[in-house]
């Protein structure tokens, strides 16, 4: 079985798929001084695209890692969340609270989803 990378650079690619299965880079927001709620939502734009690029959607995903710099902000993250997966299709999920690699981000989301 192939395996196609995307957007790449010597540390990692952006989409790896293998077979019919897409896994994506974490993704973090691009304004880093927003709130957890528009970071949130600027993090879930990206993966959403990067999904439909690879030939997937928000309704294939298979598992979902979230790392959130404080659980302060989960309750805020999952309102976000929730409203962005379609009803009937939530992914086997994870999150953890993390240091990110820039203290201005609070949540990083890394997808495994089916084509």
């Amino acid at each position: 079985m192939s395996i196609t990378r995307h957007h790449s650079n010597q540390r990692m690619s952006q989409i790896v798929i293998h077979g019919d299965t897409v896994y994506l880079a974490g993704q973090v927001a691009d304004d880093a001084s927003a709130d957890i709620t528009v970071q949130t939502q600027q993090v879930l734009q990206k993966v959403e695209k990067l999904l439909i690029e690879a030939g997937s959607d928000t309704s294939k995903i298979l598992s979902a890692q979230i790392w959130i710099a404080s659980m302060g902000h989960f309750a805020q993250m999952n309102e976000v969340w929730d409203a962005w997966i379609p009803e009937g299709h939530a992914p086997a999920r994870a999150c953890i609270e993390a240091r990110l690699a820039s203290p201005d981000l609070l949540v990083e989301v890394g997808i495994v989803a089916a084509r």
